[in-house]
């Protein structure tokens, strides 16, 4: 996915954080409405950013009917740019195509920081190029983990390798992720900060009424893609049902046609329940009437799902891949290796600690609200934004340099398009001077908080 932060500094936006401000701006093929990880993890750093007193501004692509400039919560800005959308929501690469569109927004909003999110994203990798080009700071947060032996993976590394060469720093969620990108990506580890993901932690409270007390229920919440495990799903429901006649599955996914075929060749029709893919803030209402979170990923960065499910007093069995195992303490969770026999042998022991209630909700409840805050990593974001503005931009040959290092031939095929790119914003600077794109006014925060406490308390007071 891709995220793009821009910043400025000079008079801050709300006049309430003294001289200087930033202005991120968050670009990403994955925002609202789309649901995921990269998509809340965006929308709550936004909302922490404006918090601190900054001006936020997300860019992706339009979603069905959503598209132009949309205001979400707090004066979350959204450009919903015109684009086909292509695999998993993620927009096909284009080289230029974006080029005058994203540069119109880096002047209007007067972006100085550009903040990528996700590897899999094209428009993060045009961003990021199209910024560098254009003398703008940039970084990138990794928020998946890809391997080196197949086609795709080596062609996407080498990509990764060509946007990374000329950035300014990187971000990762987790420990296990950072050393995935930076041996993806031959970066040195100094340039590499880890900032995990959170949840709002307040919108996960436990219900403890809500479970039906004549069944222990497994939720699962996923895309259920390959990537997801869905295979091994398909193969450890028939036997955990076989084991217990009171467990029952509550499935939340798109992509379910291989789970219908075995609920339909097992008989499960009773115990195996779908509902749809569920929107972001009404993921609380499902998970409390669970008593057991099911992941069982083949590889994750970190799952914000597992954390989500914990806030919300169920007992977590998840896969040992990745980042996982850095998420949550040994005694919220029960691992297992990803492979069929194990998973039955962790839902098992899952079961059991639910019937002998080894779990307090509420106590656990208040075990993640300390280890997890969206304001915390916005904090440290910050941290970032600044360290980027006191680096030098470079010159151009220096970019080339940079390139040219990424392979022998790949290598002089990216000095070909820095130097096309930056052939086309002399174009462009022609075409439409900077003089001309008119500068964006900023969302009035205060007023809006006014307002908003304003109708609050009549709300009360009635």
């Amino acid at each position: 996915m891709l995220s793009l932060m821009g910043m400025y500094w000079g008079t801050k936006p709300d006049g309430n954080r003294g001289d200087t401000a930033q202005l991120p701006r968050l670009v990403s093929d994955f925002f609202y409405p789309n649901m995921g990880g990269v998509e809340s993890h965006l929308f709550h750093l936004g909302q922490q950013l404006i918090q601190r007193g900054h001006k936020v501004v997300v860019v992706t692509h339009a979603y069905g009917q959503r598209t132009g400039i949309r205001y979400v919560t707090n004066g979350l800005k959204v450009y919903y740019l015109p684009a086909w959308v292509g695999y998993q929501q993620a927009t096909p690469p284009t080289f230029f195509a974006f080029f005058p569109i994203l540069r119109c927004i880096f002047v209007r909003e007067q972006i100085q920081v550009v903040h990528g999110h996700q590897a899999l994203s094209p428009l993060c990798h045009e961003a990021i190029f199209h910024a560098r080009t254009m003398g703008l700071r940039t970084c990138f947060t990794d928020h998946s983990l890809f391997g080196f032996n197949d086609l795709g993976n080596v062609v996407g590394n080498k990509v990764l390798k060509f946007t990374l060469s000329d950035v300014d720093h990187v971000i990762c969620v987790s420990h296990t992720s950072k050393e995935n990108t930076v041996l993806r990506a031959a970066l040195d580890p100094q340039d590499v900060s880890v900032i995990p993901n959170a949840i709002a932690v307040s919108q996960f409270v436990p219900d403890p009424s809500a479970p039906d007390p004549n069944w222990i229920t497994i939720v699962v919440i996923s895309r259920l893609a390959y990537r997801k495990g869905i295979d091994l799903l398909v193969a450890v429901i028939p036997r955990v049902c076989a084991i217990f006649p009171k467990v029952r599955f509550l499935i939340d996914g798109a992509k379910r046609i291989d789970l219908e075929q075995m609920r339909e060749n097992c008989l499960l029709h009773d115990r195996v329940r779908f509902i749809g893919s569920v929107k972001h803030h009404e993921v609380r209402n499902v998970l409390v009437q669970g008593n057991i979170f099911l992941n069982t990923s083949l590889t994750e960065a970190f799952c914000i799902a597992v954390v989500e499910a914990a806030s919300c007093g169920l007992t977590v069995v998840s896969t040992h891949v990745g980042g996982i195992p850095e998420v949550l303490p040994p005694h919220m969770i029960c691992f297992a290796q990803p492979e069929e026999n194990d998973l039955v042998r962790a839902v098992m022991q899952a079961v059991k600690s639910v019937q002998m209630k080894e779990v307090m909700p509420m106590r656990q409840h208040a075990e993640v609200k300390e280890m997890y805050s969206w304001a915390n990593v916005a904090a440290r974001t910050e941290v970032v934004y600044k360290q980027v503005m006191r680096i030098n931009t470079p010159p151009f040959i220096e970019r080339l340099r940079r390139y040219y290092g990424c392979g022998l031939w790949a290598g002089k095929l990216f000095c070909i398009m820095a130097a096309i790119d930056l052939l086309f914003l002399v174009l462009l600077e022609w075409w439409l001077p900077r003089e001309a794109i008119e500068i964006a006014p900023s969302f009035p925060t205060k007023k809006y908080k006014r307002i908003r406490q304003m109708t609050s308390d009549k709300s009360g007071g009635s």
